[in-house]
């Protein structure tokens, strides 16, 4: 073999090895959302079912931790070869069951969709966070940012009851600091309603930061905050 050629198939096997490495590490910031369980399973969009360890609790839940980019795209599947591993969150898993449950159908135990979010979102934020410590950032966060509590303490509660789109904004900005991404879905009466909560934080996975880019959310001036 020539040792040109050579040369050749050895960078072209060093690319492939670390071409997901370099992936994992481009992006500029998270999208830490989390979200109201009342919508999810008050909306037509999607069927509801609670985790196997019952109903879970009247309180925003996590939805995830998801690596962005400035311009408001976003990478995902970074790393094929990083598969979920269960045993990366054993420290944290009843954190985990109580903050981060599955409402999708049918019934599960969240592993199924602990491994999306680490697969799709995760594995392209490995230059910062591995798995374990991943997962614990979000719970974390989740600790930081009490929503319910913020939106409590300025007359916003879960009853029902219509609010108008900036208060709520205006509450969690006053809590966080930042102002926050709002995502509204409809009811099956065709009403917005309060499901998405969408904060900025730095590529460390600990601090809050100004949002680069917001997401486009679909909502009325006044919105629903459904009971749960």
């Amino acid at each position: 073999m020539k040792p040109s050629y050579s040369i050749f198939i050895f960078n072209l096997l060093l690319l492939q090895y670390l071409s997901p490495l370099c992936l994992a590490q481009d992006f500029d910031f998270f999208y830490f959302v989390q979200q109201w369980p009342g919508a999810y399973c008050n909306s037509k969009q999607q069927r509801c079912c609670y985790p196997k360890t019952g109903r879970p609790s009247a309180d925003f839940g996590i939805h995830g931790l998801w690596p962005n980019y400035k311009d408001g795209s976003y990478p995902s599947n970074c790393n094929s070869n990083s598969a979920f591993d269960r045993t990366q969150i054993s420290e944290a898993l009843s954190s985990m069951q109580k903050d981060w449950p599955s409402l999708s159908c049918p019934s599960s135990d969240g592993l199924r969709f602990w491994s999306h979010e680490w697969e799709k979102h995760g594995t392209c934020s490995e230059s910062e966070l591995d798995q374990k410590e991943y997962f614990e950032a979000a719970i974390r966060l989740k600790e930081k940012a009490n929503l319910l509590k913020l939106l409590y303490d300025a007359g916003i509660e879960a009853n029902d009851e219509f609010y108008s789109l900036e208060s709520i904004r205006e509450a969690i900005q006053k809590g966080v600091g930042y102002t926050p991404g709002i995502q509204c879905n409809k009811d099956s009466g065709g009403h917005s309603q309060l499901y998405q909560v969408y904060l900025c934080v730095d590529t460390s996975g600990s601090e809050f930061i100004k949002c680069p880019v917001l997401p486009r959310g679909k909502c009325s001036s006044s919105i629903q905050f459904p009971k749960f």
